[in-house]
């Protein structure tokens, strides 16, 4: 006689771990752009920096037109005054409103510092993809053009230029273009000679897809998080040679303003009237060490060997 009974799903019971929880999807599916978000949001130094230059940019777009002055106005009645209510940072030698001509020096420093970074961006990043991707005769003949232009250093260059095509805000981003694509060039090349031997590029050049479009499509998108934070970096450089030139009297011509220039006034005045100087620099300053911190909150966020902790 069999005494063996049924055994059923009723007779056991699932202890410990619920089975609703084990299944349930313990975090909400975020896209690469949205989980980087979320990055430099818990980042609160890159975080911080980010709204700071929000703030400067509002400022520069926004002053220059709802201010009562003009910032090109000279005041012979108000000569270097002090920081007041009708004059917030004061005034300049030639009795002009220092708060409307640092928010127009800041229109003026960020557009040449931003356009100049994202062309060399553009480029860099252009012939450095086509230089990795060719290999071979292409790639030899590219870098060594690199390697020479490399040698030349960029201020000489960039002090020739604007000397053969003048000053001006167009100017002074065509002579920082012509050579700061460099360094964006031979960064993009080494990522593409890694990710050419990927599978999905055999993939695709098996597939017979031309090769800018395996470039420009598949292999761009997946450094593009690298090529932000590159640009993020290389814009501080552009502003500070931009200040620069416009300090030794080859950037925007007077009565423009931008931050170099304020800095170059600024400095004739040290004894007089320190706060020329001290503001400009103090807004130079912060800008600069903003984009770098944002930069480096930037790196962290887009680097994919961190996704999916915290």
């Amino acid at each position: 006689m069999n005494n063996t009974e049924e055994i059923k799903d009723d007779d056991f019971q699932i202890i410990g771990k619920q089975l609703e929880q084990m299944e349930s999807i313990s975090r909400p599916a975020l896209s690469y752009w949205e989980d980087a978000w979320r990055r430099i949001k818990k980042n609160r130094i890159a975080f911080f920096s980010l709204v700071l230059l929000g703030i400067y940019v509002l400022l520069a777009v926004f002053v220059p037109i709802f201010s009562p002055y003009d910032y090109a106005e000279q005041n012979s009645a108000n000569l270097s005054a002090g920081i007041s209510v009708q004059n917030w940072f004061g005034t300049d030698s030639l009795g002009r409103d220092l708060f409307v001509r640092v928010w127009m020096g800041a229109r003026v420093s960020l557009t040449i510092g931003f356009f100049a970074a994202l062309l060399n961006a553009v480029i860099g990043t252009l012939i450095g993809g086509i230089s990795g991707y060719s290999g071979g005769k292409a790639d030899m003949i590219i870098m060594r053009l690199v390697e020479v232009l490399y040698g030349i250093p960029n201020l000489i260059v960039t002090i020739l230029v604007m000397l053969v095509i003048g000053r001006g805000v167009i100017s002074l981003v065509i002579a920082m273009t012509i050579v700061g694509w460099i360094g964006s060039c031979r960064f993009i090349r080494g990522e593409i000679l890694r990710l050419k031997e990927q599978d999905f590029v055999l993939a695709g050049k098996v597939l017979g897809v031309p090769a800018i479009v395996i470039i420009v499509k598949h292999l761009i998108p997946n450094v593009l998080g690298l090529i932000i934070t590159n640009l993020t970096s290389a814009i501080p450089g552009a502003i500070f040679g931009e200040a620069f030139l416009s300090f030794i009297g080859l950037g925007v011509a007077p009565p423009t303003a931008s931050w170099g220039i304020l800095a170059k006034e600024g400095i004739k005045m040290l004894r007089v009237a320190p706060t020329q100087l001290l503001i400009p620099a103090f807004f130079i300053c912060t800008t600069v060490l903003a984009l770098n911190l944002l930069g480096d909150g930037l790196r962290d966020a887009f680097d994919p060997k961190l996704r999916g902790e915290d």
